[in-house]
């Protein structure tokens, strides 16, 4: 598809912000393990895991800039919106918790995002099939880092097996908004450029099982209470606080810059 015909899609720009804010407010979340992860290498895997993410981010919301017609750059995106203009799931705005509950976190993000990227390798918009070719090898690093982490806690001793279970009870009430299917992905996929977030569903759940029945734990029961409506711009209260850390220097000095 030749990228005059894409630039003019509106619909494929509100489908690519919803995975570009995921990927950037996980990124500000996974930096708040620097100088906190029970390691000094986790420190700095943590923080280059996060740095992939954002570098997903840039690339991803310039193509939004590119498509929506507004012309704004990446960092008008990230900076000058306000909360009800992020598009990003609640998973990855949810306060740093336990380590068990970030490796939980990051084990089905990740697989997510493996199934996902995977599948825009072919999409029609040439820039977010370069995108996820580039990053399939970086995300397919998070699902495998997250993976020796929950097996190497759940397989551990009786404390570490308790407090990973606690991680995976923590997030399961956050998993299924992935795979809901809203009407921007619907459009995307109509016309190929994106892919329907439920046909990832049964491949990601199958990974993580597995790993969870290998690290002797327990995948959780379906939660009474679910989380929805991040791709509608309706967050949690700790997404407010997030983004006025986030963006606080950047909204102060408008125009400035190091």
């Amino acid at each position: 598809m030749g990228e005059s015909l894409v630039a003019a899609n509106p619909v494929a720009a509100q489908y690519i912000q919803g995975l570009a804010d995921d990927a950037l407010v996980y990124a500000q979340r996974l930096g708040e393990w620097i100088s906190r992860a029970p390691q000094i290498e986790e420190d700095m895997a943590l923080g280059n895991v996060g740095l992939d993410l954002l570098g997903q981010a840039r690339a991803l919301l310039t193509r939004v800039g590119e498509l929506d017609g507004t012309g704004r750059s990446e960092d008008d995106l990230a900076y000058f919106r306000d909360e009800r203009e992020f598009r990003n799931v609640h998973l990855v705005e949810q306060e740093r918790d336990g380590f068990g509950f970030e490796m939980a976190r990051l084990l089905t993000f990740s697989t997510w995002q493996c199934e996902l990227y995977a599948a825009l390798r072919r999409s029609s918009d040439p820039v977010l099939a370069g995108v996820a070719e580039k990053a399939l090898k970086e995300v397919t690093y998070h699902r495998d880092h997250a993976t020796q982490w929950v097996l190497r806690l759940g397989d551990g001793t009786d404390e570490s097996h308790r407090r990973m279970q606690e991680g995976l009870e923590s997030v399961a009430p956050y998993v299924t908004e992935l795979f809901d299917d809203d009407e921007a992905a619907r459009a995307a996929a109509d016309t190929g450029i994106g892919v329907l977030p439920s046909t990832l569903h049964e491949a990601c759940t199958a990974r993580i099982a597995a790993v969870v029945a290998q690290a002797t734990l327990e995948l959780p029961e379906t939660p009474r209470w679910r989380s929805r409506g991040g791709r509608d711009g309706i967050h949690s209260r700790p997404m407010g606080y997030l983004l006025a850390e986030m963006q606080h220097i950047a909204r102060s000095h408008p125009g400035a810059s190091w």
